[in-house]
């Protein structure tokens, strides 16, 4: 009997929390949407998808478009979902045309029996459909079976269109090569995300990555490079040009086609890119005779060979890049053809007669002109065949094509500029849309360029500038982020670099610019993380690291130190104690105020949990803090540090250089002297450097320690060298220099710049801190 009333109080136990899970009422704050939606009205009750929902359509396309979400269905659920004609009474999703809307616009209304998608067109279906697959649990995106899963979806009506024509991402497939289905991989988050154009770089000097068949090497030859692997990209050796290169990779034209027609499924038009006249090494490398020289060249394994451009005047150059065109306009259907046309080093043309003829014949003034000429009648060209024009915004230099599109990269200065003279804009400034820089505390971080741009400053960009008029604006396509890969060489490293990022310029140029709130955005974003976790996207969470900025107080020696994380609100807990950081460790809520050495660890905390990297850092008090220096040799104007007292103020730099913290160098020693104001027991000094060969920054060669007692005679206490190597990374080093304990009160420190690089470049020396123990 009492067993009998336990199955019944388990019975009515299950009813009831069946009944409070059926009863939940959803909220705006469970709509996870990026980018988000225009307008949104959420009501009362869910729809429910089970095995036996229904999905209507009679038009292929649009089949194809419904296929996504049932694959997953089949996947996640285990169900095999029907795609069916006729409509049933409920539980199903259909499709519906409605004129009325814009061509990427769509209506998505969801109540307790259906779900009805009304869109223009495919673009507004596929649309509708991801914002209906973002309503799903998280779980729609898993790989395997998941149990226990209530695939609900609240009951809501949304109406949405984008802000922008264009929204782009550009990836740069010449540096480093991605195979075809990691473009097409991209291409499916792309759409998740509403993008609609992918810019392929497909041509530079390290390698040319299309099939042109009537010009078969510049695949075989221009496809190809030496690889130097152990070199820092920017110091990468001239290549022989008779030796084979192994690395690279190529698309035939046949590839091309599969791709874009996988691409227009998803709504995402794909713009190639063939550069011209400069970042064409890998063209001279196939056909010398396209240069102003003919010189034989290897195609180039790194830097920035930008000596090496085509010829402007030759006809024959103008005939290749014809022929060249003519394939590319065959195998893209894309209303735009990118030509590139920056950073084009035009010294050669000074020198060139055939270049020289040319700006005589056309009567032109100077070289800039000379690439006006050539970029209008590559223009004129591409207009006969009904195609337009897209060039960064060096294509303003010497006259703007007539009918030209700029994408303004430098800034957004080239942008206005265009838009003033009445032509179409698109905005992807360095600033806010270079996906090639670091977007957490380098150290941390992987190899990449230069450059900070966190996800909340990505999430600051807008392609209107504020300054333009309303008719300037009008003239601006939308925007797009650009992912260079010289220091990608990896499928796995360029998903970190453009996820999550992506989402934040996704949401840039889709809604309207009155909704966008980084609070809000930051919430839906962990969501987005979950999915990514379950697609095998290796995104970054460098969003989760926790910074720290410190200040000194030189007179009182106390150092306070400022915790900060990009998410607002955050719950950052730290220790200063050694000990592991846990649920107990105290919230910072304002500066932490050291005066002693101290090993800090902070991490960001979630549900009483760490998550993130944790920050380790030692702040070291030493016997120089505060002390009277003197600099024999001046550091450059360029890199100051803080000022007087950078070299004894207890902060030390990043691979970051320019974070504030490095003075530095140029070409030249660095010899400073410490008073430590009394004799005083000395028997270590440690010199921090950096070391980045890249931008021209490499090791002392030699450090020497002096001291004195008076600070007139010096004795040599010890040094410590460092014989030139090659280092294709980037590192910090501390230089210690032990010797016996002396007592001195002046301590003069020299560090021996390599002042000349091996191939004759300048060289700057960084040094952070300078420690006296």
């Amino acid at each position: 009997m009492l067993f009998k009333r336990f199955l019944n109080q388990i019975a009515i136990l299950i009813i009831l929390l069946s009944s409070c899970s059926k009863s939940k009422v959803f909220t705006e704050n469970d709509i996870q949407i990026i980018p988000k939606p225009r307008e949104l009205k959420i009501t009362k009750g869910f729809f429910e998808f089970s095995k036996n929902t229904k999905f209507v359509t009679n038009n292929d396309s649009q089949k194809e478009i419904l296929n996504t979400l049932i694959s997953k269905f089949n996947i996640a659920a285990g169900w095999n979902l029907e795609i069916v004609k006729e409509v049933p009474q409920k539980n199903y999703v259909k499709f519906s045309i409605d004129p009325n809307l814009t061509n990427e616009g769509y209506l998505l209304n969801v109540t307790k029996d259906n779900i009805i998608i009304k869109a223009n067109g495919n673009a507004g279906f596929l649309y509708g459909l991801e914002s209906l697959r973002q309503l799903l649990p998280t779980a729609i995106e898993s790989s395997t079976l998941v149990k226990d899963i209530e695939w609900r979806v609240p009951n809501l009506l949304i109406q949405d269109e984008p802000r922008f024509k264009w929204r782009g991402l550009m990836l740069d497939v010449s540096r480093h090569f991605f195979e075809l289905d990691y473009l097409k991989e991209t291409i499916d988050a792309m759409a998740m995300l509403k993008l609609n154009v992918l810019h392929l770089h497909l041509i530079d000097h390290q390698g040319w990555r299309i099939e042109i068949k009537k010009y078969p090497k510049l695949t075989n030859v221009g496809a190809w490079r030496v690889p130097q692997k152990d070199i820092n990209w920017r110091s990468r050796e001239v290549n022989d040009p008779d030796v084979k290169g192994t690395y690279g990779g190529f698309y035939t034209q046949e590839q091309l086609v599969e791709l874009i027609n996988y691409a227009t499924s998803k709504n995402i038009e794909i713009i190639p890119e063939i550069e011209m006249p400069g970042h064409v090494s890998s063209a001279i490398a196939a056909y010398p005779e396209l240069s102003c020289t003919g010189e034989k060249i290897a195609v180039p394994s790194g830097g920035n060979p930008n000596k090496n451009v085509y010829c402007g005047g030759k006809e024959s150059t103008y005939l290749f890049l014809e022929d060249v065109l003519k394939e590319v306009m065959e195998i893209f259907p894309s209303r735009y053809i990118h030509i590139g046309g920056d950073e084009a080093q035009k010294f050669q043309w000074k020198k060139c007669k055939h270049c020289q003829n040319r700006i005589k014949k056309e009567g032109l003034k100077n070289e800039d002109e000379l690439q006006s000429y050539f970029i209008k009648r590559m223009e004129k060209f591409i207009n006969a065949h009904d195609k337009k024009l897209i060039g960064w915004d060096e294509i303003l230099e010497g006259g703007l094509a007539p009918d030209a599109t700029v994408m303004s990269w430098r800034g957004v200065k080239g942008g206005i500029e265009a838009a003033k003279q009445g032509h179409n804009v698109i905005m992807t400034p360095n600033s806010h849309c270079y996906f090639d820089h670091f977007q957490g505390p380098q150290n941390e971080e992987p190899p990449g360029i230069r450059g900070y741009l966190p996800l909340s400053k990505v999430y600051q960009f807008d392609p209107v500038v504020e300054s333009m008029s309303k008719e300037e604006a009008s003239y601006v396509l939308g925007g797009q982020a650009n992912l260079w890969a010289e220091y990608i060489p990896t499928e796995e490293h360029s998903q970190y670099m453009l996820y999550p990022r992506l989402a934040a310029l996704a949401e840039t140029v889709w809604s309207p610019k009155k909704f966008k709130d980084w609070v809000d955005f930051s919430e839906r974003i962990t969501s987005m993380f979950k999915r990514y976790k379950l697609l095998g996207i290796n995104y970054a969470k460098s969003v989760y690291s926790v910074t720290a900025d410190a200040k000194i107080n030189i007179e009182e020696k106390v150092v306070e130190v400022i915790l900060k994380n990009e998410f607002p609100k955050s719950d950052i807990r730290y220790s200063t104690d050694g000990n592991e950081l846990n649920s107990a460790s105290k919230k910072y809520t304002e500066p932490i105020k050291i005066t002693e050495t101290t090993n800090l660890k902070a991490s960001l905390f979630e549900n009483d949990k760490p998550i993130g990297r944790e920050l380790n850092q030692t702040i070291k008090f030493h016997k120089a803090i505060g002390k009277r220096i003197t600099y024999n040799e001046m550091y450059s104007d360029s890199y100051k540090g803080v000022g007087k007292f950078n070299m004894i103020n207890t902060l030390r730099g990043t691979k970051n250089f320019r974070d504030g913290q490095w003075q530095a160098w140029l070409d030249k020693d660095m010899e400073v002297v410490i008073d430590l104001e009394k004799e005083t027991s000395i028997s270590q000094v440690i010199v921090g450097s950096m070391e980045n060969q890249g931008p021209g920054i490499y090791y002392p060669t030699k450090i020497e320690v002096f001291i004195s007692e008076d600070g007139k005679n010096y004795k040599i206490a010890g040094s410590v060298e460092k014989a030139y190597a090659k280092n294709a990374g980037s590192e910090l080093k501390d230089f210690k220099i032990n010797f016996s304990e002396q007592k001195a009160r002046f301590v003069k420190v020299v560090a021996t710049s390599l002042k000349q690089t091996p191939t004759g470049g300048s060289v700057w020396l960084f040094i952070d801190e300078i420690l006296i123990d």
